[in-house]
């Protein structure tokens, strides 16, 4: 089967938000989030944000995972800035490149930006894709308010 990439519709509310319970719930993630946070994420990602983009990855038969990402500038590197907010595969899809195929993707949709993304060090599996896509551990200390 083909696997593709779109822009998220309003019609993949219910499988983005069930994803995002398994996604935040799990130790990929480090808070949980909620229903509000979950929803408002995604109408941002099928309304008219332009800080906010959503991907469905799927086949003919299945939605097999999704991805958010959030645009900005980065100062420091003096560049746009393109934020990997979330990656989400189903556990039957992992391992089949899907994850490598988004990466090419969005780096050829943006060829001229920094990309960025948070990982847990307990997530090896994910961490060992990120660096064979090119990503680099950057040793900051992130803060929030």
């Amino acid at each position: 089967m083909t696997n593709t990439i779109r822009m998220m519709t309003a019609q993949d509310k219910a499988a983005v938000m069930d994803m995002m319970r398994t996604f935040y719930a799990s130790p990929a993630v480090l808070t949980n989030g909620s229903e509000e946070i979950f929803s408002n994420d995604f109408d941002h990602c099928v309304d008219d944000n332009p800080y906010l983009e959503g991907y469905i990855f799927e086949n003919a038969s299945d939605i097999q995972g999704y991805a958010m990402v959030a645009k900005s500038f980065s100062t420091e590197f003096g560049k746009r800035c393109i934020w990997i907010e979330d990656l989400y595969l189903k556990d039957a899809y992992r391992g089949q490149g899907i994850g490598k195929a988004f990466f090419d993707f969005i780096t050829s949709k943006y060829p001229d930006c920094i990309f960025r993304l948070e990982a847990e060090e307990e997530n090896e599996r994910a961490i060992h894709l990120y660096k064979k896509c090119g990503f680099s551990v950057l040793p900051y200390v992130e803060m929030k308010k």
